[in-house]
């Protein structure tokens, strides 16, 4: 009895001294005008959350957006960041500095998925219910144009160069291109079925598809605007990951719980590895060293060594995770818990006696259904005198 009474006593006492052992402790200085911020889509609440990454990891805003927030991305060229409500057929503004939503966009029906050109100047919004694209002018925040492509779009996702809009038809199994300079369709080309997710390497000479109802991932020539191959990789490929190099794409197979890693330059499946359960989402560091994959089915992170080929720890999150964002220094990963309805924050750190180069800092508490997070960091201009 005794024995039950002193670990009563000391349990809170351990668990205290390693929240403070992990969390104030071990948090980086900024200067005062510093701000980052992760913005999380809360799909069932109609939420955006807003957390500070530069001081406490709490939420400091809880933003009502439009109906069924999925996608969402942040301008760098100013500081906004953009919320797609696929069911309210709308895109919400918001002011980073302010951490106010300041403006709402109409578009077409049932938007899933945005993205922003390289010059901060306009946006492009995928609408799966109307087999179209909407062009936003980010500057007027109107609607300047509307661009037919096949059925069922759900990403729309620009090149780096600026000029070439690359679209995924999960309805038609086709991928549209579009001339970003005439806002016109350019191409529309047969490829593999229900292609969904899209990665452009960052000479703007490729494309590629992962097409989740065939096991495949497409190669998609951006000069002459064919179909190179079609890549046979495990079932049900959901995501794509390209290395910060460009070298080499990581592919999340769902249903074989594994993931394949495909050779850009050569067109050729290097292999697929077995990961964890249910993968869902892929996450490179800048180094190109270390990959972070989301488990869906089995509550956990896997952290891949790319050099060696392995993976190097398995982290357990809270349930159904999804969504992965690094901080700016990548000194923390987060970790969209959309079942459970929370972030999980987990800090990379140097090994020592008795510690993993990994450890738990927090979970944070957020809305319902968390399914997208984008991380925005600047510094806060000082008020005109």
């Amino acid at each position: 009895m005794r024995k039950v009474l002193l670990i009563l006593f000391a349990l809170p006492i351990v668990l205290g001294l390693g929240w403070w052992y992990f969390h104030p402790r071990q948090l980086p200085s900024f200067d005062p005008a510093y701000r980052e911020y992760a913005y999380v889509t809360n799909g069932k609440s109609n939420t955006v959350s807003v957390i500070d990454l530069a001081g406490s990891f709490r939420i400091v805003k809880t933003l009502p957006v439009g109906s069924n927030p999925t996608g969402l991305a942040a301008n760098s060229r100013k500081n906004e960041i953009y919320v797609v409500n696929s069911g309210s057929a709308n895109v919400s503004v918001i002011d980073a500095e302010r951490n106010a939503v300041v403006g709402t966009i109409g578009v077409a029906g049932a938007p899933y998925f945005i993205d922003v050109s390289p010059d901060g100047t306009r946006a492009y919004v995928a609408n799966s219910g109307s087999a179209n694209v909407s062009v936003i002018d980010l500057v007027k925040r109107a609607v300047v144009a509307t661009v037919r492509v096949g059925n069922a779009p759900g990403l729309a996702r620009i090149s780096p160069d600026g000029r070439t809009l690359v679209v995924s038809n999960r309805g038609s199994d086709t991928v549209s291109l579009v001339d970003t300079r005439s806002l016109a369709l350019r191409s529309t080309i047969p490829i593999c079925h229900e292609p969904t997710d899209i990665a452009i390497l960052q000479d703007n000479s490729k494309a590629f598809l992962a097409c989740s109802g065939s096991s495949q991932v497409a190669s998609i020539d951006l000069k002459s605007d064919g179909l190179l191959a079609l890549l046979d990789v495990g079932k049900t490929p959901v995501s794509l990951t390209l290395k910060p190099d460009g070298g080499e794409l990581v592919v999340c197979n769902f249903n074989s719980d594994s993931i394949s890693i495909i050779e850009t330059p050569t067109d050729e499946v290097n292999g697929s590895y077995l990961i964890g359960t249910h993968p869902s989402r892929g996450l490179v560091s800048s180094d190109n060293t270390r990959l972070y994959v989301s488990n869906f089915g089995s509550d956990s992170v896997a952290v891949y060594d790319i050099d060696f080929g392995k993976i190097v720890a398995t982290l357990s999150v809270g349930a159904q995770p999804d969504g992965l964002a690094l901080s700016k220094s990548e000194g923390y990963l987060l970790v969209l818990d959309s079942q459970s309805g929370d972030a999980t924050v987990i800090q990379k750190r140097k090994p020592r006696k008795l510690e993993g180069e990994y450890g738990l800092v927090t979970m944070i508490p957020l809305g319902v259904q968390p399914n997208n997070v984008v991380v925005k960091s600047f510094m806060l201009r000082s008020p005109k005198k």
